[in-house]
């Protein structure tokens, strides 16, 4: 059974992303625990004014936390009937990494599905900097879902490798789940890097060659001026259906979040993303 994290702020993207877990892993058994982090600046004046006075502010913040999460998964039961799905609510008045991080261990959590919030215009970026922060700090493996991204089928995966050396298959079980889930297609986008070595990308090509069948390799030059327009137009060109990549200093993930803003606005990403760490 899997065990899988929903962070939660109520809003219409975080909801689109548990509705997507849910989705996503429709036909296995899974514990999904929907989290809502609180915290005292999040209380408004209005909400205070109404407090009885035995009451206490934090008191009146889980409850209405509480009852929140209650009723989203009452909608949730009701609309997926999915037996093999057991939703639990859990409320925290802490910082939000801290408690996501604390709830991974206590839980045992396989995997966080979150939501990534929209933008437009000058503001435009790939995503919220709640996401940012989870996928550079977090323990386990991270999905996250663009905002308004409705779940499709899966038949098409693509993963990118640079220099980082593989050679752990545990570390890539999450993106193995879902390739074997969905009989998904793999399509590997290998990057050209000044630092690596010809022999040590064999090495990688052989290494994914050994756990995984039916693999397109794409070679791409990520020190080119376009190299992430390259990427956003393979997805685009391939259908691609989610991507996927490891974290780990100097990788494209460390770059992708640390561009300028003008690069930011030329490169958008609107299908899942998953993150996983590389030791």
């Amino acid at each position: 059974m899997k065990s899988i994290l929903l962070p939660t702020d109520f809003s219409m993207n975080s909801e689109n992303a548990i509705k997507y877990a849910i989705a996503l892993f429709k036909n296995i058994e899974c514990n999904f625990y929907l989290l809502n982090v609180q915290k005292a600046s999040s209380f408004i004046s209005d909400d205070m004014m109404v407090l009885a006075s035995s009451a206490t502010i934090y008191q009146t913040i889980i409850d209405v936390s509480k009852k929140s999460l209650h009723n989203l998964i009452a909608k949730l039961e009701l609309k997926y009937k999915n037996e093999r799905h057991t939703f639990h609510s859990i409320v925290d008045y802490d910082n939000f990494i801290d408690s996501i991080n604390q709830i991974t261990i206590n839980k045992n959590i396989d995997l966080i599905v979150m939501g990534t919030k929209g933008a437009s215009g000058l503001e435009k970026v790939i995503f919220g900097s709640n996401t940012v922060h989870v996928m550079q700090r977090c323990v386990v493996p991270v999905l996250a879902i663009p905002d308004g991204c409705l779940f499709t089928k899966l038949d098409k995966i693509a993963f990118t490798t640079n220099y980082l050396t593989l050679n752990n298959i545990e570390e890539l079980k999450p993106l193995k789940d879902l390739l074997s889930l969905h009989h998904s297609k793999f399509y590997v986008l290998h990057f050209d890097d000044v630092h690596g070595t010809s022999n040590q990308k064999n090495e990688n090509k052989e290494f994914l060659k050994a756990h995984f069948n039916n693999i397109t390799h794409k070679n791409i030059d990520s020190y080119s001026k376009d190299s992430y327009k390259t990427i956003e137009e393979y997805i685009h060109s391939n259908n691609i259906r989610l991507i996927a990549m490891m974290r780990k200093k100097h990788s494209f993930l460390e770059r992708l979040f640390n561009r300028h803003p003008e690069e930011t606005l030329a490169f958008n990403i609107d299908v899942p993303f998953l993150v996983m760490e590389n030791a």
